[in-house]
């Protein structure tokens, strides 16, 4: 990748969209993606700082990387409220700011969506990962019916990415993790928001997968 992103836009749309999404639910599904948590962690993309108040006391440190200046803003004003250490860091999800097998856990929540090369990230993700260690995932997804494929697919060639700071919708997260050489533990299939019928973007992944290898005790 050449440089990082800039989605001013959507930065400033984001921030005002964010606490409708909260109040409809997605604080529940926070919540889930990051209980059980431990030690140190990295957050891909993360966003205006949303999970920082739901990591558990047993998380020693959060590296918050996120590309957006104006969001890297609001993730300092977070950081500062959290119930753990948070660190904003500058960087992409391509180009991780770490060293090799430092963290026990790495946080994607709505972000596998809109990278320019997913199969570069994911293999980022393992690179900074310890043996074992956990990809926390809670990621937009592509649709089970055929017929909602074929209008995410229309979207995401047409009017989507512009909106939604370069997020496509018809990704198949999951296999690009396993492929990716993760082995998915558990995943549970969720729509949000729960319309019907159900919405382009509401068909979402959460769970966890693990990087190869023996977990360290």
């Amino acid at each position: 990748m050449s440089g990082k992103p800039s989605h001013p836009v959507f930065a400033r749309l984001y921030e005002r969209t964010a606490p409708v999404m909260e109040r409809a639910g997605m604080t529940r599904h926070r919540k889930e993606l990051l209980a059980g948590l431990a030690g140190e962690v990295i957050e891909i993309g993360a966003g205006t700082g949303l999970n920082f108040g739901y990591y558990p006391a047993e998380v020693t440190r959060v590296l918050a990387v996120e590309p957006e200046p104006r969001m890297r803003q609001a993730i300092s004003r977070a950081a500062a409220r959290a119930p753990v250490q948070v660190d904003p860091a500058d960087g992409v999800a391509e180009r991780l700011p770490a060293p090799d097998a430092s963290f026990d856990a790495a946080v994607v929540c709505l972000v596998l969506c809109s990278v320019t090369d997913g199969a570069a990230a994911l293999s980022e993700i393992r690179r900074v990962l310890r043996p074992g260690g956990q990809l926390r995932f809670l990621e937009h997804v592509a649709a089970w019916t055929p017929g909602l494929r074929r209008v995410q697919r229309a979207l995401d060639a047409t009017v989507w990415p512009y909106f939604s700071g370069g997020c496509h919708l018809g990704h198949d997260t999951a296999k690009d993790m396993a492929d990716a050489g993760f082995e998915l533990s558990e995943l549970r299939r969720i729509r949000f928001p729960d319309t019907r019928p159900m919405l382009p973007f509401a068909p979402h992944i959460l769970g966890v997968a693990r990087s190869p290898g023996t977990e360290v005790a």
